[in-house]
């Protein structure tokens, strides 16, 4: 790499204010805490020396089976899909070059959503398995028109098409959901709140037959991390250091369809945790991709997490879907983004 080249490639990564390992450390030790109060709170709190008991001698009390088979894969699973929906909304955000990408706001969430309702309503499939192919099948058919309309008109690709498209892709997609739903009204309430983005639940089903598209997801994410950064230099420069944008384009497509189909596939459409969580991370760790979605998973995880256990107490006995409160933090993210800046170079 020529010295031009690197020293690009260090303005654009930024200066971080913290240190890389104490960030990482902050960040975990917050993870921790939250999964571990995840486990402890809901419509009823338990004693923290009873969540410890409950894993480490499971004797089937009451309480033990609340933390160990209804706590534990919700907070699991709240992991998962907030660690996939940050990494996917900041891969989206470098991709397209545009801050107000989102799987929520381009239509892939909803693709996911309708594909997995319809294979319910329709096809009556009750497998795991199969809904989470659907999710994927529905969130690729739902990126490959997104990228259709990126590329119609003059000039090739453009950036400031898809948010447009993808808003209203997004709200074809809805209407078709509550069609089927008010066609079929005995699926309208248990779909009531997964549409919203609801982890009731969430169990370890789920999980396995998302595992596969959540380890690929997060494979080709770390494979394209740096090849993006030097494409935000320009596909000139980026192709003068070897690197080709097609394929990686490509492979982030397929990395934003898996950890966004499965994340759709474990807890509905979430909405704005890829939104908001890239611009916190990139405040915290500068615009270089890499540690961006090491800083994404992070926040995206403990963005949801304890979204969730807002909305298991704040209304205990009754629960708020999650989706509501990662919308409260994104809306003022995402009006802040279209007022000041839309469109990365």
């Amino acid at each position: 790499m020529s010295p031009a080249a690197a020293a690009a490639l260090r303005q654009r990564a930024g200066s971080r204010r913290l240190p890389g390992p104490l960030l990482i450390a902050l960040g975990l030790g917050g993870l921790v805490l939250a999964a571990f109060a995840s486990l402890a709170l809901g419509a009823s709190a338990i004693a923290p020396a009873d969540v410890v008991s409950a894993l480490l001698s499971f004797d089937r009390s009451a309480e033990d089976v609340a933390v160990a088979e209804v706590r534990l894969p919700r907070t699991v699973v709240a992991l998962l899909v907030g660690a996939s929906l940050g990494v996917a909304g900041a891969l989206m955000q470098a991709v397209g070059r545009n801050d107000l990408a989102d799987p929520s706001i381009l239509g892939i969430s909803m693709g996911a959503a309708l594909a997995t309702v319809a294979g319910q309503i329709v096809l009556r499939v009750d497998s795991a398995m199969l809904l989470v192919a659907l999710a994927m099948g529905g969130a690729g058919v739902a990126a490959a028109a997104i990228v259709a309309v990126g590329l119609l008109g003059r000039g090739g690709f453009a950036a400031e098409r898809l948010v447009v498209a993808g808003a209203a892709l997004s709200g074809l997609l809805l209407a078709l959901v509550q069609g089927l739903l008010v066609i079929d009204r005995e699926s309208l309430e248990a779909a009531r709140h997964w549409l919203a983005g609801s982890l009731i639940g969430a169990g370890w089903d789920d999980v396995v037959a998302t595992v596969p598209y959540l380890v690929l997801g997060g494979l080709l994410a770390a494979a394209v991390a740096r090849p993006l950064t030097m494409l935000g230099l320009g596909e000139d420069v980026a192709s003068g250091l070897g690197v080709r944008a097609r394929p990686v384009q490509a492979a982030t497509a397929v990395a934003i369809v898996a950890l966004a189909g499965a994340s759709v596939a474990l807890a509905g459409p979430i909405a704005l945790v890829g939104l908001a969580v890239p611009h916190a991370a990139r405040a915290l760790v500068g615009r270089d991709i890499g540690p961006q979605l090491v800083a994404c998973s992070v926040l995206g995880a403990l963005l949801v997490v304890v979204s969730d256990i807002v909305a298991r107490v704040v209304l205990a006995p009754e629960e708020l879907p999650v989706g509501v409160l990662t919308a409260i933090v994104g809306v003022p993210v995402l009006l802040h983004v279209a007022r000041h800046r839309t469109h990365r170079p």
